[in-house]
């Protein structure tokens, strides 16, 4: 059997075959819900937006235009999904939110997340967590989906200097936190 490419199944599904939504939910669902992990740090929350990510992916495959690439317009769903769950999220639990300052401020635990971190990558990828959620996903997206730039922007709907703009302040922001707590090792 040979591979179709995205644009076949959404041709497939136009023309009446509904199941073959199945295929483009089994080639994007892991990544999509990485993305809605780190976006809103709760896997409950990530399992239910990506559902409704990819309900809203299923009932826009109409205007779906094949001016751009399928993952890119699925990713702008689901980051829009997530952004909004957690908007939602934040108006709920506001008084939690303090200044960006805190946001990088790790105190015990980062012991924690150094103790428990078996490997480079996944001290890495904790740290990456403690950036505010569009310094960590634009990181994510581009060194780890390897997104390019364009389709970052496109994605996160900033232009493609803020795209670069924010990606080079998240490095710096990942490096400074990186020195702050002694990792040693060259990374970025």
């Amino acid at each position: 059997m040979r591979h179709l490419s995205d644009i076949e199944i959404i041709e497939s599904i136009k023309r009446g075959n509904v199941s073959d939504f199945s295929l483009l939910v089994n080639r994007y669902k892991d990544r999509a819900f990485s993305l809605l992990r780190r976006i809103l740090k709760n896997e409950l929350d990530a399992e239910e937006a990506l559902q409704d990510s990819f309900l809203k992916t299923y009932n826009g495959l109409k205007d779906f235009r094949k001016d751009a690439q399928f993952s890119t317009w699925l990713y702008k769903i689901v980051f829009n999904t997530g952004l909004t769950v957690l908007s939602s999220k934040k108006r709920k639990i506001e008084q939690e939110m303090s200044s960006i300052d805190e946001e990088y401020d790790l105190g015990n635990y980062d012991n924690e997340i150094y103790g428990t971190t078996e490997n480079v990558r996944q001290y890495i990828l904790k740290m990456v967590d403690k950036l505010p959620v569009r310094g960590a996903l634009v990181v994510i997206l581009f060194y780890m989906d390897g997104l390019s730039l364009n389709e970052i922007s496109q994605v996160m709907g900033t232009s493609l200097v803020n795209t670069k703009v924010l990606l080079h302040r998240s490095r710096n922001a990942l490096r400074d936190l990186l020195l702050k707590h002694n990792y040693q090792e060259e990374m970025l």
